[in-house]
C-alpha cells in the first residue's frame, strides 16, 4: 500500500536508508542520523514536500521523498526525488510506483522540473531513472569521497510542468492532500 508517511515511520525508514550509509557509496553521508537527527529532517522537508511510503503486512518496504535541490529562491520551481528500499523489495516494481506517485504530486504543487542527483557509482539507480523518463545532465567525476576513494555523481532530469508560463511558487502539498 501507498501511503503518505507518517512521523510514527521515522524508525523503520531510518533502518532502510542506514545500509545505503554505511555500506554504500549511494549516499555521501558516512554517519547514519540517529532517529531525532532524522525526525528533524523529515519534519524540514515534509513542511513542504511530499514524502510516502510503501507498506505490506505493516512493514515499510521503501519511501520516496521530493526535496529542495538548491537553496535560492529563483530555483523555487525544481525539486529533487529520493527513493530508498528494503533490500528484500527491490526489483518488484515498488520504487517506481513510489517515483510515479511523487511526481504526480510534485507536478500538482507546481514544480517545473524534479532532478536525480545520483552517485555515478549507482548504475541501478541511473537505469531506473532512465526508465522514468529522465535525461542526462551531466557527470561530475570524482567530487566526492567515501570509503578511502573518489566517486562521481551523475545529474539527471525530468521536466514535469511547462515553463514557458511564470506562476506562483509550488505550493506546498499539505494544500491538497490531508493526512492523519
Amino acid at each position: 500500500m501507498l501511503r503518505i508517511a507518517a512521523e510514527g515511520d521515522v524508525p523503520a525508514m531510518l533502518d532502510i536508508y542506514a545500509p545505503y550509509i554505511l555500506t554504500t557509496t549511494y549516499s555521501f553521508e558516512y554517519i547514519v542520523p540517529t532517529e531525532a537527527e532524522f525526525l528533524e529532517r523529515f519534519r524540514r522537508i515534509t513542511a513542504q514536500f511530499p514524502w510516502l511510503v510503501w507498506e505490506e503486512a505493516g512493514e515499510i518496504l521503501g519511501y520516496a521523498y521530493g526535496s529542495a535541490p538548491f537553496e535560492r529562491a529563483a530555483y523555487g520551481w525544481c525539486a529533487e526525488g529520493s527513493v530508498y528500499l528494503r533490500e528484500d523489495a527491490r526489483g518488484r516494481g515498488i520504487g517506481g510506483k513510489l517515483y510515479a506517485a511523487l511526481e504526480e504530486l510534485l507536478t500538482a504543487q507546481g514544480y517545473r522540473v524534479i532532478y536525480a542527483i545520483i552517485t555515478s557509482e549507482n548504475a541501478a539507480s541511473v537505469a531506473f531513472h532512465g526508465k522514468m523518463g529522465y535525461k542526462f545532465l551531466a557527470e561530475f567525476p570524482n567530487c566526492g569521497f567515501k570509503f578511502g576513494r573518489w566517486v562521481g555523481v551523475t545529474w539527471m532530469e525530468k521536466r514535469l510542468n511547462p515553463v514557458e508560463n511564470v506562476s506562483n511558487p509550488p505550493c506546498s502539498w499539505r494544500t491538497f492532500v490531508h493526512s492523519d
